[in-house]
């Protein structure tokens, strides 16, 4: 199906989830992937980045090892770009990889996202000619998990017939 796949993320949740995604499907059609991080300017930080080199390189260097490890041909690089334009540089670096499809990470929208204008996936798309496929973003599942088996098995107590034995809910025992 495709044979060079640009997977391009960032140091976000969604970054090993976008890895994932991509090491899937190359495995499943035999294809290079050429991952691409792009470190940013901070605006009006007078040629700072957000990141050092060593923080951006350990992001991309992750990655390819991670490919690799499952057996995945796999490379990447590192490249600088303001904070309007890292989707024309991930759509050149495609470009000059001959990847047939970008993929890229997904962060969960919040209710200010509307407000933030277009993200750097929807601008890619817009860009290139090429497929871009979304890997599935990750999910949030509160800040440790327990506030939430808590509530389940307030629910299960609640909901529950005086007389049944006890429900199980997601492997927790509402009973203990």
């Amino acid at each position: 199906m495709f044979n060079h796949i640009l997977l391009a993320i960032d140091d976000s949740p969604s970054g090993p989830a976008a890895v994932s995604f991509a090491m899937a499907m190359a495995n499943n059609s035999q294809a290079t992937v050429h991952v691409v991080h792009m470190n940013e300017f901070v605006v009006g930080g007078r040629g700072h980045t957000v990141e050092t080199r060593d923080e951006a390189a350990r992001v991309v260097a992750e990655a390819v090892a991670e490919l690799k490890e499952v057996g995945v041909e796999a490379s990447g690089q590192v490249g600088l770009s303001n904070c309007f334009a890292v989707a024309d540089h991930v759509v050149e670096i495609a470009d000059q990889s001959s990847a047939d499809v970008i993929v890229v990470g997904s962060r969960r929208r919040s209710r200010w996202g509307g407000l933030r204008g277009q993200g750097v996936r929807e601008r890619i798309t817009e860009l290139t000619s090429l497929p871009v496929m979304t890997a599935p973003p990750p999910l949030r599942l509160g800040v440790s998990g327990a506030p939430r088996r808590r509530n389940l098995r307030s629910l299960a107590h609640r909901s529950a017939p005086a007389n049944s034995p006890g429900l199980l809910i997601s492997g927790v025992d509402a009973d203990s």
